[in-house]
């Protein structure tokens, strides 16, 4: 394994160079271990019966279900997919055959209808007869590998021989032979998103092939296991996942995806699950949402939410439904056919059979914490009241994988509207579709990635420093006091000191309160947060803000001097997003050289009465509890 390993390295170093499927050897991890019989991925021969049991017992299940039958009747009717590019993507397409096939097969294997069966076959064909699976950008790749494997891996004993002989020889050439040439794989020494998606769609390719081809089957496997991890560092200590909440649903999900197939398949995970972090993952996503249902969707992530069945798993892993607060809310609200362009939703009727009859509570704790390389502090009042107070504060770098220039920012919610928000991502295609290059340099000129954009500070009218990094130092979980504070001074190189916290104070009302230090030299401070609501400023230092017949007062304690006034989110440049209905509304301000400055700003909910009396603490007076050691 070490000299494959070593190999492959020294490949991806050398320019041109390339591995093909024929160089890699079985590794120890799987040499020469059994492997269950054809279905083997996921749901394995006769399980299917513990689903049709808890259909019966359970009418959320039996309604999940029931969407997915219809949308595969729909399917039926509809053109079988072809090979069309968006821009440099296929993944539109690859992301529809995952949807199709795991419906269909799905859809086969419990009702025993040979309409899903055949047409699952079909679609299997047709992709199988694409000229290739776009390796150049190799998610494409990826989810069209899972969904081949696992439409074959179902379907296998149904299928005609010659039908085998050609979805197997896709998988083999177009799926896992390109994963090995070193002009598409860079992916194995990431530790994002890419790393996860692309192992897992291998190791689904790997075992849907095993037994035909057992070589490079086992070097998929092996390589898996030993090069996920690097992705999954990244949820150390606390779970708190880099990538935000909708990267964290995709990411996240396929991890889970490899680690309970191997699990099906081998008995084990390999030491994956423990990986640090990655069960506290769970709490993350949980705390992420708030009241509204709405998400805090800091970086390359959008403002909705929606049902995650990866969240099915972690909760039967751990023992604990309260995992499943939202969820379960989710399929109480809405239809299931709203889920039905999940191409995972199957997986919840996979995960869920073992948490038959289990109630779940609202979650105990109102506070989570968690540290990494985007740190995040998420606050509420309570789990069950829909005008709870949220609070959400971002740490961390401009420098992770899809981040933006947000360090510092917050979101913020009360009476049952989000009065702070983000604007979160702008379409990949739309951008680079006009030749902006949004993965270098240039990306820092999009208007939602930019500083800005975002409910934080910004200092002489220039941006974040893209490597400073924000730690958050200190919390507070006492109920009167809910609390968090970063320090941003890396953020803003010309502060000697640059500190935010924010809290929520007496279940009543929010205080976001920086403290600043400058040199020599006087600085510049824009406060501002960004709102969709409307604003009318009351007087210099108060603000009021509407919204779905609600009010928020904006109450600027601290410096005395300054003057409210709002900003246009209008799209500067031509290739920028609209940013319809949103404004942003603050305050500048000089600080002198050499001088510590405080900036105090109230956000007092109608529901909450008249304001406080006096001036609101210091960072100092607030109650601390130590974060503890931070990484990047």
């Amino acid at each position: 394994m070490r000299i494959f390993f070593l190999s492959l390295t020294l490949c991806l170093l050398l320019p041109g160079a390339r591995v093909v499927a024929q160089a890699p050897q079985p590794g120890p991890v799987l040499a020469n271990m059994p492997i269950p019989a054809h279905p083997r991925l996921l749901l394995l021969k006769g399980e299917e019966e513990l689903i049709r049991q808890h259909l019966e017992q359970q009418l959320p299940l039996r309604s999940t279900h029931q969407a997915i039958l219809a949308e595969c009747d729909k399917l039926i009717t509809e053109p079988c997919l072809q090979r069309v590019l968006t821009g440099r993507r296929l993944l539109s397409v690859a992301r529809e055959c995952l949807r199709r096939e795991f419906y269909l097969s799905y859809a086969w294997r419990i009702t025993g209808q040979a309409k899903y069966r055949v047409r699952a076959e079909q679609e299997l064909l047709a992709v199988a007869a694409f000229s290739d699976w776009n390796p150049s950008h190799f998610l494409d790749v990826a989810e069209l590998t899972m969904g081949v494997a696992l439409g074959y891996d179902w379907l296998y004993a149904e299928l005609p021989e010659a039908s085998r002989r050609i979805i197997r020889n896709a998988l083999v050439q177009k799926g896992l032979q390109p994963s090995f040439d070193a002009k598409h794989n860079d992916w194995l020494q990431k530790s994002n998103n890419w790393n996860q998606v692309c192992n897992a769609g291998m190791v689904f390719g790997a075992l849907a092939i095993y037994e035909d081809q057992p070589t490079l089957a086992s070097a998929v496997l092996n390589r898996a296991i030993h090069t996920v991890p690097l992705a999954m560092q990244a949820y150390a200590p606390d779970g708190a996942y880099p990538e935000g909440y909708g990267y964290w649903a995709y990411g996240t999900s396929y991890n889970v995806l490899l680690i309970n197939a191997l699990e099906k398949c081998f008995g084990r995970d390999f030491g994956l699950a423990t990986q640090p972090g990655f069960l506290k993952t769970a709490d993350y996503f949980l705390h992420m949402a708030g009241p509204s249902g709405q998400p805090f969707n800091y970086s390359d992530c959008e403002p909705t939410s929606t049902l995650q069945p990866a969240m099915y798993w972690f909760a039967a892993r751990l023992h604990r439904p309260e995992l499943l607060w939202h969820e379960q809310a989710w399929l109480r609200a809405a239809s299931p056919s709203q889920f039905a362009h999940n191409p995972l939703l199957p997986t919840l009727l996979l995960w869920s059979s073992s948490l038959s009859g289990a109630a779940v509570k609202p979650p105990g704790a109102t506070t989570w914490v968690g540290r990494g390389p985007n740190p995040v502090a998420l606050l509420r009042t309570s789990w069950t009241a829909p005008g709870a107070i949220f609070l959400g504060l971002k740490a961390g770098s401009p420098s992770v994988n899809h981040g933006h220039m947000d360090v510092g920012s917050f979101v913020f919610e009360a009476d049952g509207v989000r009065w702070g928000l983000d604007l979160g991502v702008q379409s990949y295609e739309s951008l680079e579709s006009k030749g902006v290059q949004i993965w270098g340099a240039q990306r820092w000129s999009v208007f939602r990635y930019s500083t800005p954009a975002h409910s934080t500070l910004v200092l002489n009218n220039q941006p974040q420093a893209v490597q400073g990094y924000a730690p958050l130092i200190s919390y507070s979980d006492q109920p009167g006091f809910l609390s968090a504070i970063a320090d941003l001074r890396q953020l803003y190189p010309p502060l000697r000191v640059a500190q935010r916290g924010v809290a929520i104070v007496d279940q009543r009302y929010a205080i976001v309160r920086d403290e600043l230090a400058t040199t020599a030299a006087a600085a510049t401070v824009r406060w501002a947060m960004l709102t969709a609501a409307t604003v009318k400023l009351r007087s210099a230092q108060e603000a009021e803000l509407r919204q779905d017949g609600k009010t928020l007062r904006l109450i600027v304690q601290a410096p005395a001097t300054i003057t409210l006034k709002t900003w246009s989110t209008a799209p500067p440049a031509a290739y920028d997003a609209p940013n319809p209905g949103t404004t942003l509304v603050g305050f500048e301000v000089v600080l002198p050289p050499a001088t510590r400055s405080g900036l105090t700003v109230l956000l007092l909910p109608g529901s909450a009465g008249a304001p406080p009396t006096g001036p609101l603490p210091t960072l100092a007076e607030w109650p601390r509890r130590a974060v503890g050691a931070t990484r990047r």
